[in-house]
C-alpha cells in the first residue's frame, strides 16, 4: 500500500484516496481550446469518485520531426495554463523537458512531469524535485521497472518525496509498445503511488511517417487491467476531435468516451478496496 500524497488542498492519491486522472490534450493549442476541454472534463468527473487533474503541455520537446509542432512555448504556455486554474480551480500538470524551466513552471502548476525519454536526467529531475512540487516521472520505455527506484532517489536527495511513478509501456520491436502487468505491482514497490499512462502505451513511435501512430482502441482494455491490478490514477490525453491534433492524434481518446471509460474504471477501483 502507497502512501498518500498530497497534490494541493483536497486531491491526494494513494492508499484510501479516490483514482486520480490526469486528463486534457497532448498540446496546449489555445486557451480557449483548454478551458473547454478543462470545463468538460471537470463536468464529467463530478459525476465519479475521481480527482481531476488537467494536464497539457506547452512544450513537446520529444517530437518525430523538427518541423512538427510543439506548443506555444514556455511564456504563452504558462500564461494560458495559469488562466485555465483561474477559471476552473483545477490542479494542473505539465511536463518540462529543462532544467531551468522547473521554477517558473512550478509557479501556475500542482505537479512537474518528467518525459519518458528523459527519466535518467538527474538536473532535470533534481530540479523539479527542489521546487517542491509533486513529480510525475515517466518510466522510460527501455527501462526495468525496478530502475526507477534510481529515478525516485534523485528527487528524494533534495527532501522532495512527492513523487508519482508512471508506467507508459515498454519498447517491444521497433515500434510498438507493450504494458506488462507485473509492471504496476514493481512500481508499487518503490513505496509511491502508480500512475497508469494509457495515451502512450497505446502509441507507435515514428509509425506516420513524420508522427507516431497509435491503437486507441487498446486504451480501454488496458485502463481495465492496470485498475484491476490496483494502479494509483490514470494519465489519459484527450480532445474533443483527435484527428485535428498537433500531435499524438492516433492514441488521444475522444473527449466523448472519457465518461464511460471512468465508470469502468471507478467500479474497478472500488472493488479493490473490497478485496
Amino acid at each position: 500500500m502507497t502512501t498518500p500524497i498530497k497534490i494541493c488542498d483536497g486531491v491526494s492519491v494513494g492508499a484510501g484516496c479516490p483514482l486520480l486522472l490526469i486528463a486534457g490534450p497532448c498540446q496546449i493549442e489555445s486557451l480557449d481550446h483548454c478551458l473547454m476541454l478543462a470545463r468538460e472534463l471537470k463536468s464529467i468527473s463530478q459525476r465519479h469518485t475521481v480527482n481531476l487533474v488537467f494536464k497539457a503541455s506547452f512544450d513537446k520537446a520529444n517530437r518525430t520531426a523538427g518541423g512538427t509542432p510543439r506548443g506555444p512555448g514556455i511564456s504563452a504556455g504558462l500564461e494560458i495554463l495559469a488562466e485555465v486554474k483561474a477559471q476552473t480551480w483545477l490542479p494542473l500538470l505539465t511536463d518540462i523537458p529543462l532544467p531551468e524551466q522547473a521554477s517558473a513552471a512550478a509557479e501556475v502548476v500542482d505537479i512537474l512531469q518528467i518525459p519518458a525519454f528523459l527519466c535518467r536526467q538527474t538536473d532535470l529531475i533534481m530540479a523539479a524535485a527542489k521546487t517542491g512540487k509533486t513529480i510525475n516521472i515517466k518510466k522510460g520505455q527501455f527501462l526495468h521497472p525496478s530502475d526507477m527506484a534510481p529515478a525516485a532517489a534523485k528527487a528524494e536527495i533534495v527532501g522532495n518525496r512527492k513523487i508519482l511513478l508512471c508506467e507508459r509501456g515498454t519498447c517491444f520491436g521497433y515500434r510498438d509498445l507493450v504494458v506488462d502487468p507485473r509492471s504496476f505491482v514493481l512500481l508499487g514497490r518503490i513505496g509511491y503511488p502508480v500512475i497508469f499512462d494509457a495515451t502512450h502505451s497505446v502509441q507507435q513511435m515514428g509509425a506516420a511517417g513524420e508522427q507516431s501512430g497509435g491503437q486507441r482502441e487498446f486504451i480501454a482494455p488496458l485502463v481495465r487491467a492496470a485498475v484491476a491490478v490496483g494502479v494509483d490514477g490514470l494519465f489519459v490525453e484527450c480532445h474533443d476531435n483527435p484527428p485535428s491534433a498537433p500531435s499524438d492524434a492516433a492514441s488521444m481518446l475522444p473527449l466523448s468516451k472519457i465518461d464511460e471509460l471512468l465508470k469502468m474504471a471507478c467500479a474497478l477501483h472500488a472493488a479493490q478496496g473490497q478485496l
